[in-house]
């Protein structure tokens, strides 16, 4: 049975009935692992589930760009493991047609704040856009410069309690705005434990089950780290590895 076929199969949740499970003050893990093994959870994640469902579709296209200071302070920031780090995007809901662009911040305790306005181009020129990053963002806005491009495909899990989301992205491909270097991720997924503090979660005994395990992957730092030499990989070289081993072993199997 495909992915698609599996997703069919379960229970849906709108976008009206996720209100309560916004989550813009929350805790994050996250995982990495391959396209079989995402299998193998969604069939253990059929009874304790829902799946977002817009106008009929259950995986949606997801646009992201990001943008970052001229010398990658943004990227530095997090390659040194600071708090209170900042990420800026403009991300595009292409089922939808929706644009938003987004402000995260991770505090020292852990938890990400996103704040975010809906817009319809990433020109930061306007007032309303520069007066929402003023408040925001501490960086100046005059510093930004779009620097990578990713696409995949997501799928969005609502555990019973409605109290976690669970995210799932596939297909992931990026592009580095600056080198003009282009990664197609394969069969690697990204799954996202999104929840307001620590409360239980089915999915964690599923994932323990199934030995996938913590793993951060940022976006923004993996795919800029992959595709621009010239930045530092200090801190990423094991995530650099360990995904490079699951794409190798999915390849030679």
């Amino acid at each position: 049975m495909s992915i698609e076929q599996q997703i069919a199969q379960m229970q849906p949740i709108t976008l009206e009935e996720m209100s309560s499970v916004k989550l813009m003050n929350r805790t994050d893990t996250k995982f990495v692992t391959t396209l079989p093994m995402l299998q193998r959870l969604l069939e253990q994640a059929q009874a304790d589930y829902y799946v977002q469902d817009i106008d009929g579709q259950r995986n949606m296209l997801y646009e992201t760009t990001y943008f970052d200071t001229s010398d990658f302070q943004m990227y530095q920031e997090h390659q040194h493991g600071h708090c209170g780090r900042q990420k800026i995007r403009f991300r595009t809901y292409v089922s939808s047609n929706l644009q938003f662009m987004e402000v995260k911040t991770k505090n020292n305790r852990g938890r990400t704040k996103k704040k975010r306005m809906e817009v319809t181009d990433m020109n930061l020129n306007d007032d309303a856009k520069r007066a929402f990053l003023a408040s925001h963002l501490r960086y100046e806005v005059d510093s930004l410069h779009p620097h990578m491009h990713n696409y995949f495909h997501r799928i969005t899990l609502v555990n019973r309690g409605k109290t976690e989301r669970l995210t799932i992205d596939t297909s992931l491909q990026f592009t580095n705005m600056v080198t003009g270097i282009h990664r197609d991720m394969g069969h690697l997924v990204i799954i996202e434990l999104k929840r307001d503090g620590l409360v239980y979660s089915p999915v964690l005994h599923m994932l323990r089950q199934l030995h996938i395990h913590p793993h951060g992957f940022s976006k923004y730092c993996m795919g800029a780290a992959m595709t621009n030499e010239a930045l530092p990989v200090n801190r990423f070289k094991q995530k650099l590895r360990d995904v490079d081993k699951i794409l190798v072993s999915r390849l030679e199997g």
